[in-house]
């Protein structure tokens, strides 16, 4: 079993699929490079109290994933609710940005770290589930805060997961129970000597770049193939 440091990401992938995060791991010219796309959305996370202030015109124009109106209303919700605690200006002026760290098992970027007390930030371009984090973000999360708490020799018993595109702005709680999801995906990570075996979630399948050469049949391919699977 090689003990490497396990970069975050593959971590995260390894919690949504193993065997995807097997293909990425073992193909030389996987691209792990961000799209544009990917930066313009975090980059609203900056913008926040300007969006808060555009009209509905101005916001068609900005990649945000919900109407304009329910934008300004979700994002001025997270704001009030934040800032009765002063986590708001906390999130708003972090300590430090996209920062690389390196813990005993694994490593990466967090986008922002908050100081007093210790903790991470990590940026998501997705939607959010109706409540709490997705479970692979969960993971990244733990590994994020772990990270960051080899390195300052500190305890981190919450992070920060935020969705620039809708507004939303979620903390969770460090709990055994999440730690041991983190130390599962490691292991995972750890001894992927061979594809695992695929997923039975196979909507994860429909829009994976691995679809052909993991040979599942996706909704797509049976779209185009009339009487597939039926």
């Amino acid at each position: 079993m090689t003990r490497d440091l396990v970069p975050f990401s593959d971590l995260r992938t390894a919690a949504y699929c193993a065997r995807k995060c097997y293909y990425q791991r073992t193909r030389d010219d996987y691209d792990r490079e961000s799209p544009p796309s990917v930066d313009r959305i975090r980059g609203l996370e900056r913008r926040y109290e300007g969006l808060l202030e555009s009209s509905p015109g101005a916001l068609e124009d900005e990649p945000i994933a919900v109407p304009p109106v329910r934008y300004r209303e979700r994002l001025g919700a997270t704001r009030n609710r934040l800032a009765d605690d002063g986590h708001w200006e906390r999130l708003r002026a972090p300590t430090e940005r996209d920062v690389y760290a390196a813990g005993r098992r694994c490593h990466g970027v967090v986008h922002k770290v908050l100081e007093v007390p210790l903790e991470p930030v990590l940026i998501s371009t997705g939607e959010p589930p109706t409540q709490g984090v997705w479970e692979p973000q969960s993971v990244h999360a733990v590994a994020a805060a772990k990270a960051l708490a080899w390195e300052h020799q500190q305890p981190v018993d919450r992070a920060w997961l935020e969705y620039p595109a809708y507004g939303v702005i979620r903390s969770i709680d460090l709990t055994t129970r999440r730690k041991a999801r983190y130390r599962r995906a490691l292991r995972t990570v750890w001894e992927l000597d061979g594809p695992p075996a695929r997923t039975t979630n196979r909507s994860k399948c429909d829009a994976c770049e691995f679809a052909a050469e993991c040979g599942v049949k996706t909704r797509t391919l049976r779209s185009l193939l009339p009487g597939l699977g039926t």
